[in-house]
């Protein structure tokens, strides 16, 4: 019998190694969120609100507000979409490197919020998917954090 039979799998492959790597993975994911700034109206105040030192998003990680999609993991919609923005959010989500996630911030991104008319898409997750949404008109910026909370639990249970 080998010596290191304990340590493979019938197929040859180390489990033990890649199931922590795997969980340093998702570690590393879920304790360093990099938002990409896309605030559209009223609750991209309290979004902004958010990352100052009263509130200290740092402690979870995600404080770096990014300029650029390419260097976001994501993007938190803040206030209502137009139609005519859609195309260019959807844009900005499609530039972002996988995996990628989207939190929805307020009644207006969520659901349309009072602008039930042409003009405003009734939802954001008509045009990406979303992963969280946070409740309110506005939100505060405590219901962003724990929004943004409930997405790294997210991220901790999913498969790298």
């Amino acid at each position: 019998m080998n010596a290191h039979a304990h340590d493979h799998s019938p197929d040859g492959e180390f489990g033990f190694l890649t199931t922590k790597l795997e969980w340093l993975i998702q570690w590393a994911r879920r304790s360093a969120i990099w938002p990409a700034q896309f605030g559209l109206a009223c609750c991209a105040i309290e979004m902004m609100s958010m990352a100052t030192s009263r509130y200290d998003v740092a402690r979870f990680g995600a404080e770096v507000f990014r300029g650029s999609p390419r260097q976001s993991d994501l993007m938190i919609v803040a206030g209502r979409l137009s139609r005519k923005m859609a195309p260019a959010m959807r844009r900005v989500y499609d530039q972002m490197p996988d995996p990628k996630w989207v939190i929805s911030m307020g009644a207006c991104a969520s659901v349309g919020g009072v602008f039930d008319n042409y003009a405003i898409v009734q939802g954001v997750d008509q045009v990406v998917p979303v992963d969280v949404y946070v409740p309110g008109c506005p939100p505060r910026p405590e219901s962003l954090i724990y929004g943004l909370v409930q997405l790294q639990q997210k991220i901790a249970r999913s498969r790298a």
